[in-house]
């Protein structure tokens, strides 16, 4: 197994071998690759130095697995190139998560659908994975009919330049912009650009992707904001349902859903946090109650790493099936 992280030099990058370590992902040839700036750059990995390689290399190189996290534009020339070679991309970008006849997978929901064909393999949008983990068993239970989400984003989301913003906003420091406006002691009504609906691409991804994902007929609507917080992504979110439910029930249906963990008790004042959840795969819910405005509707809060269950590790647990599929 010849596996190649491209944009290994990058925040989701080295998040992504972390999580290889973890996870003792097994391989017998590891390719870092990156950008023609970052060629050559050693990079750790295991005790082992490796020396960063450019993407023609990597391509011709012919590895098993390639998992991308290098933007979409990149993903868009090399993916396929990688693929002519027979290599199977798993990619972290939006260029390929609509595009009807690539597979938008979340392994505990539709990793199932996997097959030695798909060549080109999408990885959702951390915000749409974290959402549809804790939708998708709801969804066989109840059936889902309309979710209304207000997202909290950290800054990892945008990547160094944003960390380094905030962190030089904390050191009175004047430096280059990630934002429009300071992040420190602020939220940003803003995650990527306005589209001409007068959403964000983000929150169109949260839309588009939860149908692809879960079920077209499930109505999406969300407001997507910027926070000065480091450890993950948190989500408010609405859910109405076509039948009823007992909330002791959906507590139950959403501790025994593998990659869920609940934090929901008010007396210890427990409930999901992003400094709590940084650094672990699990997606955190709680503040979990009825909507006592209308009929079959309940609230909730959602938190998950963006990096990791967000991007890395629904990476490697969907090269683990690839992994598998090849055996």
């Amino acid at each position: 197994m010849k596996i190649a992280v491209v944009g290994a030099t990058g925040m989701v990058g080295s998040v992504m071998l972390e999580v290889l370590a973890e996870q003792q992902f097994p391989f017998t040839e590891l390719l870092l690759v990156a950008s023609e700036n970052s060629v050559g750059k050693q990079l750790t990995f295991q005790g082992k130095e490796y020396a960063v390689i450019g993407l023609q290399t990597a391509v011709d190189a012919a590895p098993d697995i390639a998992i991308f996290s290098a933007g979409g534009e990149t993903s868009l020339e090399w993916a396929p190139r990688f693929a002519e070679k027979g290599t199977v991309v798993i990619d972290n970008s939006s260029a390929w998560r609509m595009d009807p006849t690539k597979k938008l997978i979340v392994p505990e929901i539709n990793g199932q659908l996997l097959t030695k064909q798909d060549l080109i393999i999408a990885n959702p949008n951390c915000s749409t994975i974290q959402l549809v983990m804790v939708l998708a068993p709801l969804h066989q239970k109840y059936g889902v009919k309309r979710v209304v989400v207000s997202t909290y984003q950290s800054i990892t989301g945008t990547g160094v330049k944003a960390v380094q913003q905030l962190e030089n906003e904390r050191a009175g420091i004047t430096g280059d912009m990630a934002y429009n406006y300071p992040i420190d002691k602020n939220c940003i009504p803003q995650c990527d650009s306005f589209l001409d609906n007068g959403y964000t691409k983000e929150e169109m991804k949260l839309t588009n992707e939860t149908k692809k994902i879960l079920d077209p007929r499930i109505n999406v609507t969300a407001t997507a904001v910027r926070v000065p917080v480091v450890g993950g992504h948190s989500e408010a979110v609405n859910i109405s349902f076509e039948n009823d439910f007992d909330l002791q029930e959906v507590r139950q249906l959403l501790a025994q859903t593998p990659g869920l963990t609940i934090q929901d008790n008010l007396a210890q004042f427990e409930y999901p946090m992003p400094r709590m959840a940084q650094g672990k795969d699990d997606v955190f819910v709680g503040r979990i109650r009825r909507d006592e405005s209308q009929a079959n509707t309940i609230n909730l809060w959602i938190v998950a790493d963006n990096l990791r269950k967000g991007a890395a590790t629904n990476a490697v647990q969907i090269a683990k099936l690839v992994s598998a599929l090849s055996a």
